[in-house]
């Protein structure tokens, strides 16, 4: 990396990639995506650089950042113009929650003159409260409790013969459980089964009562926070089920829109359709019409998208903070219906290139459009346009 850079101020729109700085590479966070940035920023006429926590000022007219050369497809660190606006990309939850970290989001959300959004990682639960909030996003919500007990555990047992336990602050499917009461007629004796996930496939063992279960369970989740999920019975093709994964963006007038919708099935033996745990990518529109037909395909894939606004709306609006964008999983059951399974503030990459050229399209775009509103002094702009108390971020509310 060359000597540190003054760049001259210009007058295009400019924006910061914030992440978390590293010993032993530049920084951290996925760098292949930053430059995909960077190049469309380049194309749309907005300077797009990345920042670390560990260099982060905001102070005077200049910055501390890394912009990217591709002739030499280096990085070079230097003084860059001050951002109107700040893309929070900072890659884990143990990152966010460091108190170094924990200051810098908290001046970003109060600066007066800078725009940031996607202040923190979702919390399963907290989402669920969130949307449990509005009528329109409440019916598209699978029963959700927090993981506490045995009798708790039981008593939704009773009324749910499948429940899926999944960490509260998880990502990609990791530490997720499935536990099924059995029909008697084919376990007379043992008739819980539980079945976790390991990479590809899942372990299944077999028990007798909720006690020895939980026994169990417990010993696998120590000191982790859990949610207990009503099982929803999936749509499947050939067999595996699969569910709609949604990147809902806004665009460069502020609206929130839909950049793509792709699926995932789930892997031969997995219990879950995340890529990494075995799932595989596959058209949605395919997918469907196998079960439902052409015209039941584009209907579903319509209420899909419909649902996916919604409850981006509610999510931002109960957050009380400014959000850009979300990825969703949306789940079709075997009659149609649509319901809300997750949401993360910090979309992996999609695989599919038009919906990676959208995400990224938009992404700029957006904050082109962000850097044009009127600055306000100081005040907080964790929402845009509204006045508010500085408050915590959800990372914080959720602890």
């Amino acid at each position: 990396m060359d000597d540190m850079e003054l760049h001259e101020t210009p007058k295009k729109p400019t924006m910061a990639i914030l992440t978390y700085s590293d010993d032993k590479r530049v920084f951290r966070g996925n760098q292949e995506n930053f430059i995909d940035l960077i190049r469309t920023g380049e194309e749309k006429g907005v300077l797009v650089y990345v920042m670390t926590t560990s260099d982060f000022k905001l102070t005077g007219d200049k910055a501390v950042g890394y912009s990217y050369n591709f002739t030499s497809k280096k990085w070079k660190k230097g003084l860059l113009p001050m951002p109107h606006v700040i893309y929070n990309r900072i890659p884990y939850r143990k990152f966010e929650l460091l108190p170094e970290v924990q200051q810098v989001m908290q001046t970003c959300m109060k600066h007066g003159q800078i725009r940031f959004f996607n202040p923190a990682f979702f919390n399963k639960w907290t989402l669920f409260e969130w949307l449990n909030k509005s009528k329109d996003t409440q019916s598209l919500i699978p029963t959700t409790q927090k993981l506490t007990n045995s009798e708790d555990l039981e008593h939704m047992l009773q009324k749910h013969s499948n429940l899926y336990l999944k960490p509260i602050r998880g990502k990609a499917g990791k530490g997720i459980m499935k536990v099924s009461r059995l029909p008697e007629k084919i376990a007379k004796t043992r008739k819980y089964q539980l079945s976790v996930q390991n990479k590809t496939r899942s372990h299944i063992s077999r028990y007798a009562s909720v006690p020895q279960l939980w026994t169990q369970i417990r010993e696998m989740i120590g000191t982790k926070d859990y949610i207990m999920q009503q099982g929803i019975t999936l749509a499947s093709y050939k067999q595996r089920p699969f569910d709609l994964r949604v990147l809902v963006q806004k665009n460069g007038k502020g609206i929130w829109s839909i950049a793509g919708v792709g699926a995932r099935l789930a892997g031969k033996l997995s219990i879950t359709t995340h890529v990494p745990r075995g799932g595989s990518i596959d058209d949605p529109a395919k997918l469907l019409e196998a079960g439902f037909g052409p015209a039941g395909s584009k209907r579903i894939l319509r209420r899909a998208k419909q649902s996916a606004l919604m409850i981006a709306k509610q999510i931002e609006k109960a957050s009380e903070t400014m959000l850009g964008e979300m990825s969703m999983d949306l789940g079709v059951d075997s009659n149609g219906q649509i319901w809300f399974f997750e949401a993360n503030s910090k979309p992996m990459k999609f695989d599919e290139p038009p919906i990676r050229r959208k995400s990224l399209d938009n992404l700029i775009l957006y904050s082109a459009y962000l850097s044009q509103m009127k600055k306000n002094p100081g005040r907080s702009i964790a929402r845009a346009g509204k006045k508010r108390k500085p408050s915590k971020t959800p990372s914080q509310k959720a602890r």
